[in-house]
């Protein structure tokens, strides 16, 4: 039988003391849109994706992350600052929210994850690539 082919991801959770407190914290850094709440969770949109907060025990854990992609990675830089994020050391923009999850974030026209002309237009977004993450894409031939 046939490997099946990972398309993309669908969601990612994380685990959060408070439901409502995750929500305001990360909604002082990013315009959220609710999708559901139900009991012990809360389901935010990322255009066609969706991240879930889930109450549950929280670990800070120096490698074990996820990658957040936005349209102004220094806007959202001084947003974090402004919420009292802990920032990690170095020259990308990695931070542990107030649970101890480790976000990675990038900027959209830097890296070779792409969104649909329709997707970005249904999110109100008019963004480019820039000539290295064309030439990634290129290279795998999906550009």
């Amino acid at each position: 039988m046939a490997r099946t082919r990972l398309v993309g991801i669908n969601h990612v959770a994380l685990e959060v003391a408070d439901i409502d407190a995750a929500l305001e914290w990360y909604g002082r850094i990013f315009e959220l849109e609710l999708r559901d709440r139900v009991p012990g969770g809360a389901f935010i949109d990322i255009g066609d994706q969706f991240l879930a907060l889930m109450e549950g025990p929280s670990a800070k854990d120096g490698a074990r992350h996820f990658g957040l992609v936005v349209d102004d990675k220094e806007a959202t830089r001084a947003l974090l600052e402004q919420a009292g994020a802990e920032m990690v050391p170095g020259r990308r923009l990695d931070f542990f929210d107030p649970w101890g999850n480790r976000v990675e974030v990038v900027q959209y026209d830097e890296i070779q994850f792409t969104k649909t002309e329709r997707i970005l237009s249904g999110m109100d977004l008019d963004l480019g690539k820039s000539e290295s993450a064309l030439e990634e894409l290129r290279e795998k031939g999906l550009a």
